[in-house]
């Protein structure tokens, strides 16, 4: 057995120059496989760590823990996949899309989406239920408004997100206050400094992007119209389809687990299709796990509807969300290794030092947790290793740990969808259908929530210091 030597700042921080530099050429320029290009990087990063001692075992048992932390999360994948495609062959989602085409101003929809994302995420806590139901009808009316689908699905991402980081049913805003050593009220509250003026934000560029021809192209009535037939022909629509939607909402605010509450919803939707739609069992089952087929329709012949109509509604299933699992435990291996042979710690450690006042330690900390995670690929590593690392640093400085709680939302959990071979990167490209690239550049809040953070840091704004109990003199 070889001994475990201690790596460098340099040497730890290889794999992430590699990794950046592999999937920036390889996905960026020449659109290679994401998973095959992570295993790449994985393995770059194993032959460092072992020649620096670190064990396979050492290395396979962190793939495995981390794999192990993230399951539950990574298995609602399946069940949003089920959700999708059972909602459309019962008429749920085509419904929403059909009165979204009829009432939303083609102007107005960015700042529609995000208003409605967010809201329908404060209430689930869950940014890939939100874009996986409102977020996946919210797409299709864009696309018959004629609005930009990368905006669209900006728009919807940053509403998905707010709600996300913002609820206290959400897992990461559960996780961020455990991670710093504060409570979860504490921990929302605090929050304000940064949604309030990055929800300005959003509202003003969506607003005034809605005017612009460049995003929404004019609508064309033909295909807005062909769309509104093909969906008013091909289901039958009724109030009772919004019961998935409630089941999901209610489950929600009710505290419910997300996984049993996302099952009974797509049983529901099964049982509607059968009702309103005169779907089969058989057809149900089908798609809760290969997704919805127009071949499913027995409405009208399948064959006369608008290719627009087919693009837009045949999708969904357990099976479609294998890639994006698959990417997911891609990411965990260079995530595992990394964390095995302690060069994440090494690369913390190192920009630790740079803080040397209350601005930059909010900085430092910023960058480290962004790090993270664009290295780990998933929430739940930044927040733990970040408020693992500073917690301390905050204490020393004399700030209260809510200060630490909100960057690790803004610069963790926020940072994600943005990142296109981590789990919310890939989810939201594949379950909207617009690349990370494209959407990217309007998913405002996902970037501009850790500048603000990092501004408030240096101007001393919601700094708050450590409270102190009074006494009180007889």
């Amino acid at each position: 057995m070889k001994t475990k030597k201690e790596a460098s700042f340099i040497v730890a921080l290889l794999p992430v120059l590699a990794l950046a530099v592999i999937l920036g050429v390889g996905f960026g320029v020449y659109r290679f496989s994401v998973e095959f290009l992570l295993l790449i990087s994985a393995l770059f990063a194993g032959i460092i760590a072992m020649l620096y001692g670190t064990t396979w075992k050492e290395i396979s048992d962190a793939i495995s823990e981390k794999v192990g932390k993230a399951f539950m999360a990574i298995f609602i994948f399946v069940f949003v996949g089920m959700i999708i495609g059972t909602w459309i062959l019962s008429g749920t989602i085509p419904m929403l899309i059909y009165y979204g085409l009829k009432l939303l101003n083609p102007s107005l929809f960015l700042v529609s989406a995000f208003i409605i994302t967010s809201i329908v995420s404060i209430c689930t806590g869950t940014s890939f239920g939100s874009a996986g139901t409102v977020g996946l009808a919210l797409i299709g009316v864009a696309a018959g408004l004629g609005v930009n689908l990368g905006a669209a699905a900006g728009a919807i991402i940053s509403g998905a997100y707010l709600g996300d980081k913002m609820s206290p049913l959400s897992d990461t805003t559960n996780l961020a206050p455990v991670a710093a050593g504060c409570t979860l009220f504490e921990h929302v509250g605090h929050m304000v400094y940064t949604t309030i003026p990055v929800s300005v934000i959003c509202l003003i560029v969506y607003f005034f992007a809605g005017r612009s021809s460049a995003v929404v192209s004019g609508v064309d009535v033909s295909v807005t119209l062909d769309m509104m037939t093909g969906l008013s022909s091909s289901f039958n629509f009724n109030v009772l389809l919004l019961l998935p939607l409630a089941i999901v909402l209610v489950g929600s605010i009710m505290g419910k687990p997300p996984i049993p509450v996302m099952f009974f919803a797509s049983l529901t939707a099964m049982v509607l299709a059968m009702i309103f739609q005169g779907n089969t069992l058989a057809e149900t089952i089908a798609a809760s796990y290969g997704g919805f087929k127009v071949s499913m329709i027995n409405l009208v012949n399948p064959e006369t509807l608008a290719p627009g109509v087919v693009t837009l509604l045949e999708r969904g299933g357990m099976s479609s969300m294998m890639s994006t699992m698959l990417k997911v435990l891609c990411s965990f291996a260079f995530a595992g290794i990394m964390t095995a042979a302690g060069f994440m710690n090494i690369i913390l450690a190192k920009l630790r030092t740079f803080a040397k006042s209350n601005g930059s330690l909010v900085l430092v900390t910023c960058i480290a947790t962004v790090v993270v995670s664009i290295v780990a690929g998933n929430a739940y590593v930044p927040i733990l290793l970040s408020g693992e690392l500073f917690k301390e640093a905050f204490k020393e400085r004399g700030l209260h740990a809510k200060n630490l709680s909100m960057i690790l939302e803004d610069a963790g959990t926020v940072i994600i969808p943005l990142v296109p071979w981590s789990a919310g990167g890939a989810y939201m490209a594949s379950t909207l259908g617009v690349s990370t690239f494209e959407y990217a550049p309007w998913a405002v809040l996902c970037y501009t929530g850790v500048i603000i953070a990092i501004i408030w840091g240096f101007l001393g704004v919601g700094l708050k210091p450590i409270e102190t109990k009074k006494t009180t003199t007889a």
